[in-house]
């Protein structure tokens, strides 16, 4: 027998539970049933690229988010700990040196708040706006 038979939609055990779901659906019996995307498990983690868009989103001013966005999943995929094995950049930002971000915080090398607050800063301080340094990453694939 195979897997999909012993554990598919067609398995007995199946057939079983469909069958009891069925009946206590006829009887009036309201059933509860948790949903699971793939991507819950991951959106719950702390460091998840999704909770960290989360969080840039309260860091970054809404017509700046895109592009600050942009900027991060290219630079690192939303990973707080990137590194570049031959530069030595690091974190979300790939700050170059890494060091550089101690100015944000002495958290900087595992707090991905400290790590986007100082990327904004950076992106202001040198191209005047998240937007601005977009443009110019899409130019050089650097910023």
């Amino acid at each position: 027998m195979s897997a999909n038979s012993r554990f598919g939609l067609s398995s007995p055990i199946a057939r079983r539970f469909k069958g009891a779901v069925a009946a206590a659906v006829m009887a009036g019996v309201t059933i509860a049933v948790p949903v699971v995307s793939a991507g819950s498990a991951e959106a719950a983690t702390a460091n998840s690229p999704a909770a960290l868009q989360k969080l840039a989103a309260q860091i970054v001013p809404a017509n700046q988010l895109a592009s600050f966005d942009q900027i991060i999943s290219h630079e690192s995929g939303w990973r707080v700990n990137a590194t570049n094995p031959s530069s030595g950049s690091y974190g979300l930002p790939q700050a170059l040196p890494a060091s550089k971000m101690a100015s944000a915080g002495s958290d900087w090398r595992t707090n991905p708040s400290t790590q986007l607050r100082w990327a904004l800063k950076y992106m202001n301080g040198r191209y005047g706006s998240p937007n601005q340094a977009w443009v110019f990453w899409q130019n050089h694939h650097w910023y």
